[in-house]
């Protein structure tokens, strides 16, 4: 048997018809207190059902209306029950037991009894998703992939309890996957629920019309005034003309386009009544003002209050490049940089030209060092590559005495990112690699080979015990050990985001008990982050356990590990996971608190 829901539209008309037969009549002067309700109402039942009729029955809302007769109670109360069948349908139950009563009380209003028994839950006994269109018979794997996970993502499966909510959200869910890729016009052509209320069986009938597949067009672009669309629109939205719509790939293209800092305001659409096989894209932008100041504070556990002052122009006279001057002041470090950086070109490589100054403070050491960099780099939201030629000068003070370093190398960086998430990581792994080689420019000209790998994995356990984190940096600059290796590129570690329960690049060589930069390091962290519930609820904050190690060393058999131990919290906040932790380092003896806020890898 099939049971067809109803709206109540034609009930509640009735009703109110009734209600203007009878005389009822609307106050019109809203300086009157309310009305007395007609009636006063009990409803009984599970918390779940219960909740639901209060909300929703029609007999709580007419109870408000002044002046209800007898008969008008009455009519309502016949009604009821059909009323109370169509609602609690909608959580699965189709066959429940209803006791209406009136009492009528002498000088009060009468009260008006509701016992709901709602019964077994319905089943979803079978579920069948038909396709027509281009998907139907697509030979295409990947189109058949799309099928699949259409199919193996629909949420109502067999055996669960079948509920309107839940009915809605699995064929809301299955026409958004289907219009995600390549039909953009796809839709639900057929959907009915087949209920048997004596088997409590329900049968799930769904019919989804892809329509034809969509290719991306030309870049319709409103909104651009300074700047050329292929340099600034295009090669920033990264989207081939002829390849297949995929929402994933727009919503990437606008966030490059954001990313870029050459507009404020960015949106990407395709119209569903484009023509198919050449869908214009829609770019709606609004540009950023040429130049730009930025002004920005901080605190770090690591090194204190933080000032940082960026001015960016958008496009450099003549050369058309992007400029970005930075300052930054905090208690360890100070540093002044000029970054300059070219429109993409047709594979999306950028040139760029940088110079920086910085000095340092570190545990026993001080550093000024000037750096000159010139390469080009690639960058996108899963993926960084950059080359590029590099002059190192440093000069150093310490107990050791005073030196005087430079050197020239050739670099290649490569990172690969593959999170669920990159503002707040719940699973994934990320890599990153960095390989150098050069010569030595003070005294004689030694060669030497830099490598620093880092990595990050996230590992779920469950939903209630969350997941490990582990992480883990090598890096090793291998030369002759008269080699005068500057020492910014040389390894300290230990502080918030290496080892905590040790102070910020605490960690190196111990010479006649003054530390200093090494040759090798390796670090290692083991956290388990885990979620914390409240009201049998996921709350936006987590627990941390966890264990840091690491070590710098002059040679690899010289390695001698710190280890950090410790307990913390984190909360999901807009710009990442707002972290505060207490370690325990082992070696130093000391408990130290550290602070750190977002997620970069």
């Amino acid at each position: 048997m099939r049971l067809i829901l109803q709206g109540r539209l034609m009930r509640c008309a009735t009703l109110l018809l009734a209600f203007a037969l009878a005389g009822c009549q609307t106050l019109k002067n809203e300086q009157k207190p309310p009305a007395k309700p007609a009636f006063a109402l009990e409803v009984q039942g599970p918390d779940e059902v219960r909740e639901l009729l209060q909300q929703h029955m029609e007999l709580q809302r007419f109870r408000e209306f002044d002046g209800l007769r007898d008969m008008e109670i009455n009519r309502l109360i016949g009604m009821a029950p059909d009323n109370i069948r169509e609602l609690v349908a909608t959580l699965g139950y189709f066959s429940p037991d209803i006791e209406i009563e009136r009492e009528n009380r002498n000088g009060q209003i009468p009260i008006v009894r509701v016992k709901v028994q709602p019964g077994p839950l319905t089943q979803v006994s079978a579920v069948d998703i038909r396709f027509t269109g281009n998907i139907a018979d697509n030979p295409d794997p990947d189109v058949a992939r799309q099928r699949d996970t259409i199919r193996g993502n629909w949420g109502l499966t067999e055996g669960k309890t079948f509920r309107q909510d839940d009915w809605s959200s699995a064929k809301t869910a299955a026409v958004r996957s289907l219009t995600a890729r390549r039909y953009l016009a796809g839709r639900l052509t057929q959907s009915a629920a087949d209920i048997d209320p004596e088997t409590r069986r329900a049968r799930l009938n769904v019919a989804l019309d892809s329509g034809p597949i969509y290719r991306f067009g030309e870049f319709n672009v409103s909104g651009l005034e300074r700047y050329d669309q292929v340099l600034m629109v295009e090669r920033f939205a990264r989207l081939q003309r002829g390849s297949e719509y995929s929402l994933q790939a727009l919503l990437d293209a606008q966030q490059r386009m954001a990313s870029s800092g050459f507009f404020d305001s960015v949106y990407l659409y395709v119209d569903p009544d484009s023509p198919p096989d050449n869908a214009p894209i829609e770019v709606q932008v609004r540009e950023a003002k040429m130049q730009k100041v930025v002004l920005g504070v901080g605190l770090s556990t690591d090194s204190g209050p933080r000032f940082s002052a960026e001015h960016n122009y958008l496009r450099l006279p003549v050369l058309g490049w992007k400029a970005t001057s930075k300052l930054a002041v905090d208690r360890t470090e100070q540093s002044a940089s000029v970054d300059l950086l070219a429109p993409p070109d047709e594979d999306y490589w950028r040139s760029l030209v940088s110079a920086g100054l910085k000095r340092s403070e570190d545990a026993d050491l001080t550093s000024v060092s000037q750096t000159l960099k010139v390469g080009r780099t690639q960058t996108s939201e899963n993926y960084d590559r950059s080359y590029y030629l590099q002059y190192e000068r440093a000069s150093e003070k310490s107990a050791l005495g005073d030196t005087l370093t430079s050197a020239l190398s050739v670099n290649y960086a490569w990172t690969r990112r593959r999170f669920d998430n990159n503002t707040y990581p719940t699973r994934g792994w990320g890599l990153a690699l960095e390989v150098g080689g050069g010569f030595t420019l003070t005294d004689k000209q030694y060669p030497f080979t830099r490598v620093l790998t880092r990595a990050l994995g996230y590992v779920p356990i469950s939903t209630r015990n969350g997941r490990i984190a582990l992480g883990t940096q090598l890096g090793a600059v291998t030369a002759k050990a008269e080699a005068p290796v500057p020492s910014t590129l040389q390894f300290l570690t230990g502080g918030d985001s290496s080892v905590r329960g040790y102070s910020y690049r605490s960690l190196g060589v111990t010479t006649d008990g003054t530390t200093v930069p090494g040759r090798y390091l390796a670090v290692g962290s083991v956290e388990w982050q885990r979620p914390i519930y409240m009201d049998g609820r996921a709350s936006d904050w987590e627990s941390l356990l966890f264990v840091d190690s690491g070590a710098v060393a002059d040679k690899p058999q010289d390695l001698s590990f710190s280890t950090g131990v410790g307990v913390g919290a984190r909360w999901r906040s807009p710009i990442g996971p707002f972290q505060i932790s207490t370690a325990y380092g082992l070696q130093a003896k000391e408990l130290r608190l550290h602070l750190s806020v977002g997620f970069v890898f």
